[in-house]
């Protein structure tokens, strides 16, 4: 699209919404109760703003041919068939097949909606209007109000309306976390009524949310706690959202209920209780808290959005931004030992940036667009094949990892969906409009902003990261008078200069850490911005020698080749200091963004390009970093380690993060009298009173085969338990503080007749009156 038709095009969508979660604009005629406390910066509205050519510009045209590849009705498959109306085509595989059908559809919708308002492209706006249409003829069919496509769903919602509550950690009543799922579907509904003005998905959103409150006004405050233990995404934003919409105070009453008094309350008293948590599972519940602050001014929900955005940011995440291992947090500042294929789930950083916008909105710091342009390079970006679109559901840290990327019709994954979203709404926080008029530049990305308000165009030329020039140009039919504000970068340690008309400004950055220049702006005035970008190290928090390697705000990774060149050491390491790595780590002419370290690589050096360019081949981000008389030493003992953990690895078929609800979901999980819990970062599982669990792992029926089992060694008392393969004992076990104050493993050796095929399934069953476990791992392994 030429950017003279960007003005010409209309666009119907007349909110900025953080997808999923509304985040205030100045002015914004569809919501109706305006935020209650002062806010230090506003939204623009998603249709104002346009990309340019540039990485984020095609990583969302890769996104939008993706959307247009997926057909509507196979993601309405269940909706139909739940609600008793004909199916239309066949569902789609993966997740969608499974007990968490309907979250994709929910993202799906509010993805078109979101690239309609940001591309004004009416084909994206037909498909949310026709899913808005089929929505409605589910829920009319129904008469509950009620629409939604989870398996065996009615009989979940009766029992749970009549407080029949049971839970084994992620699911609900037997159901794979349902309220999830609500969740994304009405939020979906609500984007396709804020973004394209339909206005029959606002009936639709009405009468689910009326059917929320049906199901849980009978249930005591008990109840709802227990209901809550299951994850339920952002309930409580979604229904302060259509508080906001409708100004119906009973939305806001249920949003309240929806408050889970386990994790919420410590965070409102600046408790970090992360350790051992599902991260995601917490994310939404504090967007929810930063949203009902906004429309009650209660601080206690402030207070914990602002702690756990500082805790998280600060204690828990990896140097892209990006947050847990197994999808748990782990100690605070402990991340050394957390580096593996399992690494900062997608979902994760898409919801801490939804969340940095909102206290951006509250206090205009300069901090809170330092963490999102962080993790939007090198962790929304860098989670995407930009050669066909598709996404990632971790991204791997591991020292020679490398990615893995969904498929198209077969995984749609949670980070399949929000990863619908996240490369269609690049444009959402590039700018902001201050309380006193001014304009906000937060990010350096190529794009234009219609500012109708004062009738200005903003037009933002840059190739920046590859270069550290900005070119700004703003458009006004009559000249006026107005701040803007340009976003001071932490990692510009060189400084920033800035030029107006070629005349170099001498600046200041602020407490907020942004520059201000204010002046009577006139038609073509030009604004160019110099952030200077040189290489820096990053320290784990845990251990100062190891270390990542970036260039201004990118993460730079290194190149290992598709195939490893040394499988028993992964990774190079580097044997130097700091300050002589940085000397001895060169630009490679003519290559922006490309670097090669010379004679400090061992045992051989490589070549660094940013993190959100690298696929299809293996990388390291984290790097051990030794002076020679350090690596003459730990040399041996470094490399035996590497060489033991890449031979287990190499001998592993399969591994189970026990407790933990996504392996535990793909490994068919069952029980009797279990349940699972948290002990410092590790999750665990057992089972009570004589019961049991089980779950299938795969086997080589080539080879002789292990299985390793994780226990405490600390743990006592009445913990006697046989173990089975496919029905068969291997192995009896009772822990009686056999390692005290140690993890420590177990191997049993599994007889040939328990192992005919390449799966068989392991079973944990407690003698009578006794427990199983617990288990904090298993892992199965050749001989």
């Amino acid at each position: 699209m030429k950017i003279a038709l960007f003005f010409i095009l209309g666009v119907m969508a007349v909110s900025f919404v953080s997808a999923q979660s509304y985040v205030p604009e100045f002015d914004n005629d569809k919501i109706k109760v305006k935020p209650v406390v002062a806010l230090e910066s506003y939204a623009f509205n998603l249709k104002d703003v346009r990309l340019l050519d540039g990485p984020f510009k095609k990583a969302a045209d890769a996104e939008a041919a993706y959307l247009l590849s997926l057909e509507p009705d196979r993601l309405l498959y269940r909706f139909y068939e739940n609600a008793g109306l004909p199916t239309k085509g066949k569902i789609y595989g993966g997740w969608e097949s499974r007990g968490v059908s309907g979250h994709s559809l929910g993202h799906y919708l509010s993805a078109c909606a979101l690239h309609f308002a940001a591309t004004a492209d009416d084909v994206f706006k037909e498909r949310a209007d026709y899913i808005i249409k089929q929505l409605a003829l589910c829920q009319d069919k129904r008469k509950t109000g009620y629409v939604g496509g989870i398996p065996d769903e009615d009989r979940i919602w009766k029992q749970v309306a009549a407080g029949d509550i049971r839970s084994q950690g992620f699911d609900l009543n037997g159901g794979w976390v349902p309220w999830y799922t609500v969740h994304k579907v009405l939020s979906g509904i609500l984007d396709a009524y804020l973004y394209t003005d339909n206005q029959q998905a606002k009936h639709v959103a009405i009468k689910l949310c009326d059917w929320v409150i049906d199901v849980t006004n009978k249930l005591s405050d008990e109840q709802m706690q227990k209901m809550l233990a299951c994850e339920h995404g952002g309930m409580n934003d979604a229904l302060a959202n259509m508080y906001a919409i409708t100004g119906d105070q009973k939305y806001l009453d249920i949003a309240n209920r929806f408050y889970h008094r386990h994790v919420l309350d410590p965070l409102s008293m600046q408790k970090d209780e992360l350790a051992g948590k599902h991260a995601n599972t917490q994310i939404p519940k504090v967007i929810g808290c930063a949203r009902i602050y906004e429309t009650s001014a209660n601080q206690k929900d402030k207070n914990i959005a602002d702690f756990f955005w500082q805790t998280v940011t600060t204690d828990h995440s990896y140097v892209i931004g990006g947050n847990s291992l197994n999808e748990h947090f782990g100690e605070p500042n402990k991340l050394n030992d957390r580096l593996d294929g399992n690494t900062t789930e997608t979902c994760n950083t898409y919801n801490m940036l939804k969340l940095s916008r909102h206290l951006f909105a509250w206090n205009s710091l300069a901090k809170y667009n330092d963490y999102y342009e962080r993790a939007l390079y090198n962790h929304i970006l860098a989670s995407q094949n930009p050669d066909n679109g598709m996404v990632c559901y971790y991204v791997p840290l591991r020292m020679g990892g490398e990615k893995e990327f969904s498929t198209p019709f077969e995984s749609f994954w949670c980070c399949t969906g929000t990863g619908m979203e996240n490369h269609v709404k690049y444009g959402e926080n590039i700018y902001a409009r201050s309380k006193d008029g001014g304009l906000y530049v937060n990010l350096f990305i190529p794009s234009v902003l219609n500012w109708k308000e004062k009738g200005v165009t903003i037009t933002q030329q840059t190739k920046f990261p590859e270069s550290d020039v900005v070119n700004i140009q703003i458009q006004t039919q009559n000249p006026q008078t107005f701040p803007v504000l340009i976003r001071h970068p932490k990692w510009a340690s060189a400084g920033v200069d800035i030029y107006v008309n070629e005349q170099k400004q001498s600046v200041k950055k602020g407490s907020d850490g942004y520059i201000s220049i204010s002046r009577k702006w006139k038609d073509n005035d030009q604004i160019k911005v110099v952030a200077k970008m040189n290489l820096y190290t990053e320290s784990m928090p845990d251990n100062k020698n190891r270390i990542a390697m970036l260039y201004g705000p990118v993460v730079l990774s290194g190149l290992l080749g598709k195939e490893l060149k040394d499988p028993l050491m992964v990774s190079p390491v580097w044997v130097s200091n700091k300050e002589q790595l940085l000397a001895h780590t060169k630009p490679v002419a003519d290559k922006p963004l490309l670097f090669r370290t010379a004679g400090v690589g061992q045992p051989f050096d490589v070549t660094l390009q940013p993190f959100y360019k690298t696929y299809d081949q293996h990388y390291s981000v984290y790097w051990d970093l030794f002076t020679q008389s350090e690596w003459q030493q730990k040399k041996l003992a470094y490399e035996a380690e590497k060489k033991r953990l890449k031979e287990l690895e190499d001998r592993t078929t399969d591994f189970l993060g026990i407790g933990e609800m996504q392996p535990e979901r793909d490994h068919n999980l069952e029980g009797e009298n279990t349940t699972a819990g948290e002990f410092g970062s590790r999750k665990w599982r057992h089972a009570e009173n004589g019961g049991w669990f089980a779950f299938d792992m795969k086997v080589d029926p080539r080879s002789a085969n292990e299985l390793i089992v994780t226990y405490w060694g600390s743990d006592a008392g009445k913990r006697e338990f046989d173990i089975y393969v496919n029905d068969v004992k291997i192995a009896t076990q009772t822990l009686n503080k056999n390692v005290p104050e140690q993890f420590f493993d177990v191997s049993y050796k599994i007889p040939k007749e328990a192992v005919q095929k390449e799966m068989v399934k392991v079973r944990f069953q407690a003698h009578p009156n006794k427990t199983a476990g617990g288990v904090y791992g298993c892992r199965m392994v050749r001989k």
